[in-house]
């Protein structure tokens, strides 16, 4: 059997020891935190929306990026196959709206208690508090073994050279620790004050391996109106959202949304970022909402005009909470140009219309996505050419593997991200050798 190094004890990372220690390797996992899985518990608002209970073929259209890499790794470790492993750690869980999964005790916390009990059992020797400083790979040193051998300061990679084992790791004491295998399962950028400083990258790069350009993903978005911050923290459920360049349409879904200090959040905007940050990175974009979607326009005039008539001696800022929730009342009367006080039995035909138009295409203008400290994830990474995708081990450096956010693969949100983790890292701690 092998020694297998493990580095980074997020979820890719500690289903990668897993499924590594269960097939009888020696395993070591390396942790820079005092603890496994920081970014795991603050993940779906501290309740961790591990997967989503859906087919594979379903999985493969949620990913935005390299969705035709991840056909073996999840049919090889399905949503299925997540959900029956925290079960069988005895975490129950649950499956709430749009197939999202969690535990039942909406509680993260339970999430990391299971992968530790799981990682003990399986004989796993956990490292905290000890980073990686670098990972030596043989390949790489065989590129200038003339001057590895003539310098001093290379002496770990002297050794790599001179021994069967074709990888090891420099821990920043020092240390320095050979392998049959490492698997490197750092994360992104995203949320990095759990310790996601992209240290992956630094790492693929010095082996030889393309890192894609990066940025964040799955996040908030900065518009240019003042409205939005008029409304902030209002929650907009059940509403349809679409973007625009131009008159070409980027994006269309159905749900929820919020409003901030700085633009929009939630949901729809969370995945919105995913499908249009090229776009929105070359210029503006418009956003409308439609606040009723389930009424078409001559429903909609029609009910307002009902609202209308039972209130006809009211002011139109006073008639609208029935339709709008109050802190949209104040921007829907700027907008709609009508005069706060005008008494409703006086408001013309072409009025309601304007206000029926508003209702139905209520308008911003996104001008740029938000930091890697909100977002949920990290577009991009090391380059899926460079890797194979039935078992994350790199092209280019044998018993070196890659899995996780790490690589160049991001999907919406719904649990999708989390199951890449799971896939990739059972399918590196898998064919470790």
């Amino acid at each position: 059997m092998s020694d297998v190094i493990v580095v980074g004890g997020g979820a890719a990372g500690m289903m990668a020891a897993v499924a590594a220690a269960d097939r009888g390797h020696t395993v070591r996992l390396y942790e820079k935190n005092e603890k496994l899985g920081k970014k795991l518990y603050i993940t779906g608002k501290g309740r961790c929306n591990l997967t989503n209970n859906c087919d594979v073929e379903a999985l493969l259209q949620a990913v935005c990026v390299n969705r035709k890499f991840l056909y073996s790794a999840f049919y090889g470790f399905t949503s299925q196959d997540t959900i029956r492993f925290f079960e069988q750690e005895g975490m129950k869980t649950k499956t709430e709206r749009g197939n999202r999964v969690f535990p039942v005790s909406d509680h993260s916390s339970d999430v990391i208690g299971a992968l530790t009990r799981r990682l003990k059992k399986s004989g796993v020797q956990i490292n905290l508090n000890t980073e990686v400083a670098e990972v030596v790979t043989s390949e790489a040193s065989c590129r200038d073994e003339q001057e590895v051998l003539s310098d001093d300061s290379n002496r770990d990679k002297k050794t790599l050279l001179h021994d069967k084992r074709a990888v090891g790791v420099k821990l920043k004491s020092g240390a320095f620790i050979q392998a049959d295998d490492v698997i490197v399962a750092t994360g992104g950028f995203s949320y990095r004050t759990t310790g996601s400083t992209g240290d992956g990258y630094r790492f693929a790069e010095r082996t030889g391996h393309a890192v894609t350009e990066l940025s964040p993903s799955l996040v908030p978005m900065t518009t240019a109106e003042g409205w939005a911050q008029m409304m902030q923290g209002l929650s907009l459920r059940n509403v349809e959202v679409s973007i625009f360049d131009g008159r070409k349409e980027l994006y269309r879904e159905f749900g929820e949304m919020m409003f901030t200090h700085f633009g929009v959040t939630g949901p729809l905007i969370l995945t919105a970022s995913c499908h249009i940050q090229k776009k929105l990175k070359e210029h503006p974009l418009q956003l409308f909402i439609d606040l009723k979607p389930a009424l078409t326009e001559e429903q909609l005039d029609a009910r307002i005009l009902r609202e209308f008539e039972a209130s006809k001696n009211k002011q139109f800022k006073n008639v609208l909470g029935t339709l709008f929730p109050a802190k949209l009342i104040p921007v829907m009367v700027e907008r709609s140009q009508i005069p706060a006080e005008k008494a409703v039995h006086d408001i013309s035909r072409e009025e309601r219309k304007a206000l029926v138009m508003l209702t139905k295409h209520f308008s911003l203008t996104l001008t740029g996505l938000r930091d890697y400290n909100e977002a949920i994830i990290t577009r991009g990474g090391v380059s899926v050419k460079d890797i194979n995708p039935a078992t994350m081990e790199s092209r280019k450096v044998k018993g070196l593997y890659f899995a996780g956010e790490v690589l160049d693969l991001d999907a919406v949100t719904g649990g999708y991200n989390l199951q890449i983790a799971w896939a990739t890292g059972h399918a590196a701690g898998s064919s470790a050798k």
